[in-house]
């Protein structure tokens, strides 16, 4: 498991085991003597990487390392968060690239790398006082799920909830999930009071027999944690609810009851959660498992709901991702927020102002204070970022730190100074995969050193480690497609800001079309430029010419290459880079990009060198 084996050791030397396991009363959990209730998040990706976007990489799928879970945990418990909900133990699929790793590779067969993963999340739970939920399967085919332990034996996924073989095999899973020696705290899966309550799976829709079948059989198996029913309980945006099913609410062996609600309209949200609240009747606790994708104020109006009910112990919004081991952060557009909701971070940022993500997250770290009767603290100082390697000044990425709301840049002809800051207020919400930041001030052929610090509302940070020392022969100019400032002429080209899944989460793109055009101008004389875009089919849909003058324009040097995903599961366009050479010997400094029919371009770099 990459980047996790030093630090996963400190992880078991640090690790505090909670007390006391949850448990139940009747419709009020406790921890211990003391009544146990939280608001905090879903995080899907909690044991697995979705959205590995990098322009380049084909497989979307993989694992986090330690500094990504820490970074989220931190999140969590900075927030207020006392509980996270995972998502589910991936399954391979046919949907997946064949190099995806997942947690179950057939029936009976587990990965150890991935289960070794799941093992440093629950030890690091528990490093930051935070208890997990766990479903064991997914209904739909995300991640993999019960369509997947049919396919392994070439049934219908819909066989999964009856064939005695497809539920014998799913309880191998559970059977494996239980008994599991934790390899980093050494304590068994069972036996781990860091673990809330395991979850039969995500928006199940098998039947109560079904339900109360593997209920019991967690059960049989780990008499230490709850279990909550995983039954389709789902309010969506046009559809009539999924109630609460009896089985759920009369079942010794469920004792949780959990309701999803996505209806778009808080006061409908709402009405349907009481009127699960009823069908429950205080029989067992009633959490909102999932709920979401509606402004902060009909946020503010569920949660206050929530805060008024004894009986809900508490509610998770959907969801949470977090900074990116490479630099920047992990981004997901949910296909149920009408294109208009990414995945939240914290502190929140510019990309997420349409949906107001600063002020939701603020309002929600009170709500979670509020919730177990406290106060928000003051936030915490920010700590340093970590400068990453690298070998040019347009290729500079640091380890995010938790609570950041912007970084500032600092450069330095000798690693004792004097720095001079070169730029303030730098955000690291940027194209998934692409450098965070450009030096494009840089001197020619002189050695620099870097080093980078943290804001936040406390103050700055110390300084980073230091980079050095870098000596650029040519520097880059970059166009992150965000506005036209770095383009010398535009024609029939739209910025855009939507569908950012199909883009591989970019968040902004110059589109054009047949008869589209847009000229760049190269500072020095021209080395190579390199255009990164998102187009359909397999023909370039770009030519490149260049000239002196911006008179006559001649052809120049391009050559195609096409990172295509063989994932199935999203839309996503073919990730299409076209570099770009200059013929003959005539220097060029002006470049035009020619469309010959659709083409998103996400990101732009010029090379030049220093005009003598």
């Amino acid at each position: 498991m990459t980047d996790t084996g030093q630090m996963a050791q400190v992880s078991r030397d640090q690790a505090k085991p909670f007390a006391h396991f949850i448990r139940r009363d009747g419709a009020v959990l406790y921890d211990g003597d003391k009544v146990f209730r939280f608001l905090s998040f879903n995080v899907p990706t909690l044991n697995y990487v979705e959205d590995e976007m990098a322009f380049e990489q084909t497989n979307p799928y993989g694992l986090p390392n330690e500094y990504e879970l820490r970074d989220v945990f931190s999140t969590v418990q900075e927030m207020g968060g006392q509980v996270v909900r995972g998502y589910t133990f991936p399954v391979r699929s046919a949907a997946f690239p064949e190099e995806a790793v997942t947690y179950v590779e057939a029936p009976g067969v587990f990965n150890e790398e991935a289960f070794q993963t799941m093992d440093l999340a629950i030890a690091l739970a528990g490093e930051y006082n935070i208890r997990l939920i766990q479903p064991f399967v997914n209904n739909w085919p995300w991640f993999g799920g019960r369509p997947e332990y049919a396919a392994f034996r070439g049934k219908d996924k819909d066989a999964f909830c009856t064939d005695p073989q497809l539920i014998d095999d799913f309880k191998k899973t559970i059977h494996y999930v239980l008994n599991r020696t934790n390899t980093i705290t050494g304590v068994i899966y069972k036996n781990d009071p860091t673990i809330m309550a395991w979850e039969t799976g995500n928006e199940m829709t098998c039947s109560g027999d079904w339900a109360v079948e593997i209920a019991e059989y967690i059960k049989s198996i780990d008499s230490n944690h709850l279990v909550i029913d995983g039954y389709h309980a789902v309010g969506n945006p046009g559809q009539p609810l999924h109630p609460v099913q009896s089985h759920s609410i009369d079942s010794d062996a469920i004792d949780i009851v959990s309701t999803h609600h996505y209806e778009g309209d808080p006061l409908l949200i709402i009405e349907h959660i009481k009127q699960n609240l009823d069908r429950v009747n205080g029989k067992k606790p009633l959490f909102v498992g999932e709920f979401g994708f509606v402004s902060t104020t009909g946020m503010e109006q569920i949660m206050d709901y929530i805060m008024s009910e004894p009986e809900i112990p508490g509610g998770l919004v959907w969801s949470l991702r977090r900074h990116h081991r490479n630099g920047g952060w992990y981004y997901h557009t949910e296909p149920l927020g009408d294109g208009l909701y990414r995945a939240y971070h914290w502190p929140g940022s510019d990309l997420g102002e349409i949906y107001d993500e600063r002020s939701f997250m603020s309002l929600m770290r009170d709500a979670a204070f509020e919730i177990q009767g406290k106060e928000s603290p003051p936030l915490a100082s920010v700590a340093a970022p970590v400068l990453l390697p690298f070998d040019h000044p347009s290729d500079i990425s640091w380890r995010g730190v938790m609570g950041a709301t912007a970084y500032t840049l600092e450069r330095a002809q000798s690693p004792e100074g004097p720095w001079v800051q070169i730029a303030f207020d730098v955000d690291d919400h940027v194209t998934p995969g692409f450098p965070l930041y450009s030096d494009d001030e840089a001197p020619f052929g002189t050695a620099s050193y870097y080093r980078v610090r943290a804001l936040n509302s406390q103050g700055v940070s110390t300084p980073s480690n230091i980079v050095g020392p870098v000596v650029p022969i040519y520097l880059t100019k970059v166009d992150t497609a965000r506005n036209y400032g770095a383009v010398s002429h535009w024609k029939d080209i739209k910025v855009r800001s939507d569908n950012w899944r199909s883009y591989k989460e970019a968040p902004y793109r110059l589109s054009g079309q047949n008869g589209s055009e847009l000229v760049y101008w190269s500072p020095g004389h021209f080395n190579e430029m390199r255009v990164y875009t998102f187009e359909r089919g397999s023909d370039p849909q770009l030519t490149v010419s260049g000239s002196s003058d911006g008179k006559a324009y001649a052809s120049m040097s391009v050559s195609m290459e096409d990172f295509a995903s063989n994932e199935t599961n999203y839309d996503y366009l073919v990730p299409r880079l076209y570099k770009v050479q200059p013929l003959g010997t005539k220097d060029v400094s002006l470049l035009k990009i020619d469309f010959l029919g659709e083409s998103d371009i996400v990101r732009v770099e010029l090379d030049y060198e220093a005009r003598e």
